[in-house]
C-alpha cells in the first residue's frame, strides 16, 4: 500500500464531504489537553464538551489512540467541585468583589487527571466526571455518568455507571493489553484489520500469541 493512500491522523475531517466527525488532535489547543491517533468525536468542535478545566488546578485530559467518542459526551474537569469540608460550598474566590484568597489545594475535592486509554469508546451525551481512570478497550454506555475507575475491556453503562460484564475471558483481555495493538505502525495496524474485526475471539486469540513469539525474536 502506498504510503499516500494510509489515514492521516492530523487531517481534521477524516470522512470526505462529512464536517460532523473529526480527528480530535489536530484539534487541540489546550495544553491541558493530549488526544491520541485517530481518536474522533462525533461533532465538530472537541474543546467545547470539557468543562472547567482551569490553569489553577493543573488537571489534564489524557485519551489514548483510536478512541470513539459520541455526541453529547461532556468531560468534567476538576474545576467543577466546590469546596465541601466547609460551611458553604460558595465559590467565593472565584467572583470579583468579595476579596476571598484561593483555598489551599488540600482543601479542594481535586481528584487528579482524568485519563482515558485506547480504543475505547464512549456513548453518546455520557458524562466523564473528574479524574476517572478508563481502561483500554472499554465500553462506555449512551448517558452514563461515570464517577469511578472503568477496568480495560469492560461494558458500563448506567447513572452511576456500572460494570454490565467484561469484553472478553481474563486470557484474552491479558494478551490484548500484552498485544498493545494501537501502538503499532499504521502500516501494520491496517494488515492486522481484519483480526481486529473478528468475532472468532479463538482465532484472534491465535493471531495475537503469534504475533507476541514472532516479535519476541
Amino acid at each position: 500500500m502506498n504510503k499516500n493512500d494510509l489515514p492521516n491522523p492530523m487531517t481534521v475531517y477524516p470522512i470526505k464531504g462529512y464536517k460532523k466527525e473529526i480527528f480530535i488532535k489536530p484539534t487541540v489547543n489546550n495544553p491541558h489537553i493530549s488526544v491520541g491517533d485517530y481518536s474522533y468525536i462525533a461533532d465538530s468542535d472537541f474543546e467545547s464538551h470539557v468543562s472547567y478545566l482551569y490553569d489553577w488546578n493543573n488537571d489534564k485530559l489524557i485519551i489514548g489512540k483510536f478512541c470513539q467518542i459520541g455526541s453529547g459526551v461532556e468531560f468534567i474537569m476538576n474545576g467543577a467541585n466546590h469546596q465541601m469540608n466547609s460551611v458553604s460550598t460558595y465559590p467565593f474566590f472565584t467572583i470579583e468583589g468579595f476579596g476571598a484568597e484561593t483555598p489551599a489545594p488540600e482543601n479542594m475535592p481535586l481528584k487528579g487527571d482524568t485519563i482515558v486509554g485506547n480504543d475505547v469508546w464512549i456513548g453518546q451525551n455520557a458524562t466523564i466526571l473528574p479524574g476517572v481512570n478508563i481502561g483500554h478497550g472499554a465500553i462506555i454506555g449512551a448517558n452514563s455518568v461515570v464517577g469511578t475507575d472503568v477496568e480495560p475491556y469492560t461494558i458500563v453503562a448506567g447513572n452511576p455507571a456500572k460494570q454490565i460484564r467484561k469484553r472478553f475471558t481474563v486470557e484474552l483481555t491479558e494478551l490484548l493489553l500484552k498485544w498493545k495493538w494501537w501502538d503499532k505502525p499504521i502500516e501494520k495496524i491496517t494488515e492486522i484489520i481484519p483480526i481486529l474485526t473478528s468475532k472468532d475471539t479463538a482465532t484472534v486469540k491465535e493471531k495475537i500469541i503469534e504475533d507476541l513469539n514472532k516479535n519476541r525474536h
